[in-house]
């Protein structure tokens, strides 16, 4: 791909969602540095919502563990969760996954 057809589909795509700053898009990037965070948004992207223990089941490591990306994925707006009682129930941010995805376009 040119150099021109890139930088205009990047401004494309940054016309429709915002680009996030470098910090930002390297939040995302690091939070999608580990295999067990894509394998959880591959889980979450399957269903409408999730809650953690579902998660735990698919994915199969220790509920803390699972806990923990969930924050991670979380703190990087590539999910959100609801907090429904006890349970917190979880489901990927379109937002913040068209944001990540401008971002990469973008470079």
């Amino acid at each position: 791909m040119s150099t021109a057809t890139r930088t205009s589909r990047s401004r494309r795509v940054a016309a429709a969602v915002a680009v996030p700053d470098d910090e930002t898009l390297a939040a995302m990037a690091k939070a999608l540095a580990h295999p067990a965070r894509v394998k959880i948004l591959r889980v979450l992207d399957a269903r409408t919502t999730c809650v953690t223990g579902d998660v735990v089941t698919e994915v199969g490591l220790a509920q803390s563990t699972i806990s923990e990306h969930l924050r991670i994925l979380r703190e990087a707006g590539l999910i959100q969760g609801e907090i429904e009682g006890p349970r917190t129930r979880y489901c990927v941010s379109s937002a913040g996954l068209a944001s990540l995805k401008a971002g990469i376009a973008a470079l």
